[in-house]
């Protein structure tokens, strides 16, 4: 099993130099409220139908403590969550939503502290018709995401981790936080500018 906690002590920043630009979620998914503890976990991901939330309703009673259900919504015009979901979402051990889509209640979430991304807030709830994915692959904020690969989500975004990368991954971003934390301030500046100055030479640059 994966560490968790180890994921969860790594920034999204730093796991996203890891790995690179094509695991990391778009900039419209964001924090639904601050501010907003980091999460990590295992994906369970969903799929919705436009207009329709039933499977996201369905995943919260199916998936297991400590995972993150991932929504793949099938639009921006009607809410897949509200407040009573998220709660008992929270009941569940659930650590936390990342929807490709809107949520409403968002009030009554900041106050139960359930960590929610998503791209806004809809006030218009969607039916429950439709059979879609339920822990199977999705995609999410312009990333496919499968069943047991590692989500990390804070502030500064959102990744997700292949579940056949995720030793190689966490050991990267564990060396690159560990040499990061090494380095003074003025050590960093000092490489950066012999950087940018060769690069720039490089380029042809003049003043």
């Amino acid at each position: 099993m994966p560490d968790y906690a180890a994921f969860r002590a790594l920034s999204p920043t730093t796991l996203a130099d890891a790995m690179g630009r094509e695991r990391v979620m778009d900039i419209g998914i964001r924090p639904m409220w601050q501010p907003i503890p980091r999460i990590a976990g295992p994906a369970y991901p969903v799929q919705c139908a436009p207009g329709d939330n039933l499977m996201l309703h369905a995943a919260i009673y199916r998936a297991p403590p400590g995972s993150i259900i991932v929504v793949q919504a099938g639009d921006v015009d009607y809410a897949v969550s509200g407040g009573n979901v998220c709660a008992v979402a929270q009941r569940h051990g659930i650590a936390g939503f990342v929807i490709d889509g809107v949520i409403r209640d968002i009030a009554e979430v900041r106050e139960e502290g359930f960590p929610v991304f998503a791209r806004g807030v809809i006030p218009v709830p969607g039916e429950k018709h439709v059979i879609g994915t339920l822990n199977g692959i999705v995609h999410c904020g312009g990333v496919e995401v499968a069943s047991g690969d590692v989500v990390v989500a804070d502030e500064e975004g959102i990744v997700v981790v292949p579940a056949d990368r995720q030793e190689e991954v966490l050991e990267a971003a564990q060396a690159r936080a560990a040499s990061d934390a090494a380095l003074t301030l003025d050590e960093w500046e000092a490489a950066h500018r012999a950087r940018i100055g060769a690069i720039l030479q490089e380029k042809g640059f003049s003043e």
